[in-house]
């Protein structure tokens, strides 16, 4: 099977904050293992060299890559390629893709990957538009641009069964039949952030939370600034609070200025230590071994975490709000609806070795069928 990997790299100078890319460089490889033959477009080649590459230039914000996906170059690319299917990660991107298929007259399956999704469900059933997505007014047409490209796509693969449900429930509304198109394939973990839960120590009374996550205002950071501030106060805990970004372009803080704002504020507040790892996965593997446990986003759509799984599968439990894929996916007891709960959930984790120990342990196994070649095997069977 010949693959076609379209890639939108959307933070190339800083490669260890794409989670598209992350999970692309670790599903190629296992991909290759398997039996298929894959190209990965991109501004990037991915690490292993087995991985064919085609250089592409990814759109330069993110509403280019939903509204002026490039067809000249699509069509040249498929050409030259001449793929069987054509894995698209910008959802909105398919209809183009369909299009171009057409001009280049290849026959190809088109598979969508649902990385993100521009809108979430309510617990009563509202649908909200993703303000990231939404500048302007934008969100509506995103989201008719995002059933667009479902009702273009022969398969439709999502991280889990919230993302499923709400994917359905978004399609429906819009008119799009899925019909059986829909698969759910969660991505795989990273192998080099892998920790034997047998070997590790638990906190003995004080312990280290670490937040590694995007410092966006959508993503609830005010809602975890509330929060951090009420644990290192009440509960024998220290933070530590990942700067993924670094310095970003003057472009991309004149989209979004908030992840500047958010980490100044964090920065001042007392118990809270800002960490970068530079984009090295071994000190970001050693960041993760000096903290005790996680803490999920404040994201209301959710959908799925690697910053979650990165923990996880390191044996550190993690805490989160009661909200989207987190609730179907952290352990119950570590789920919390205000900070007083948060404040006594650390406190057990921090003073209670063998209620710590059992959550390192369930964390680690809710990451033990993600491995690369299980993974690989799914998504491989979903795109037949």
């Amino acid at each position: 099977m010949r693959v076609l990997y379209l890639l939108n790299v959307s933070n190339s100078s800083q490669l260890s904050a794409d989670s598209g890319y992350t999970f692309a460089d670790m599903l190629a490889p296992a991909l290759t293992d398997a039996g298929a033959e894959v190209t990965v477009a991109s501004p990037v080649p991915v690490g292993d060299t087995r991985v064919h590459f085609a250089p592409i230039t990814s759109p330069s914000t993110k509403y280019r890559a939903r509204f002026d996906p490039g067809m000249d170059a699509l069509v040249t690319l498929i050409r030259d390629r001449r793929p069987e299917v054509v894995v698209a990660n910008q959802i909105e991107a398919a209809p183009a893709i369909r299009a171009a298929l057409l001009e280049a007259g290849v026959d190809a399956l088109i598979t969508g990957y649902c990385h993100y999704l521009p809108f979430s469900f309510t617990d009563t059933g509202v649908l909200e538009l993703d303000p990231a997505m939404n500048d302007r007014g934008l969100g509506r047409s995103v989201l008719l641009a995002f059933a667009a490209g479902l009702a273009a796509c022969d398969r439709i693969l999502v991280h889990s069964s919230t993302a499923a449900s709400w994917t359905t429930a978004a399609a429906a509304r819009t008119g799009v039949d899925l019909g059986d198109k829909l698969h759910i394939v969660p991505a795989p973990r990273d192998v080099r952030l892998v920790r034997d839960p047998a070997g590790i120590t638990p906190p003995g009374g004080r312990a280290t939370g670490i937040y590694n996550h995007r410092l966006y205002r959508h993503y609830g950071t005010a809602r975890f600034t509330q929060l951090a501030r009420r644990l290192v106060a009440d509960a024998p805990v220290r933070l530590t609070v990942m700067d993924l970004f670094g310095i970003r372009s003057s472009e991309r803080i004149r989209l979004d200025p908030s992840p500047e704002r958010h980490l100044e504020e964090l920065a001042t507040t007392d118990g809270v230590t800002i960490a970068s790892d530079r984009g090295d996965r071994v000190r970001y593997r050693n960041l993760l071994s000096g903290a005790h446990f996680g803490i999920a986003p404040f994201r209301p759509g959710c959908p799925w975490s690697m910053s979650v799984i990165d923990c996880q599968a390191m044996g550190l439990p993690v805490i989160g709000p009661r909200t989207g894929w987190l609730a179907e996916h952290i352990d119950n007891e570590l789920l919390f609806d205000t900070d007083e709960q948060a404040v006594q959930i650390t406190e057990r984790l921090a003073t209670d070795a063998k209620f710590y120990l059992v959550h390192a342990k369930r964390a680690h196994a809710s990451t033990a069928d993600l491995t690369h070649a299980v993974v690989a095997a799914r998504y491989l069977e979903a795109i037949k």
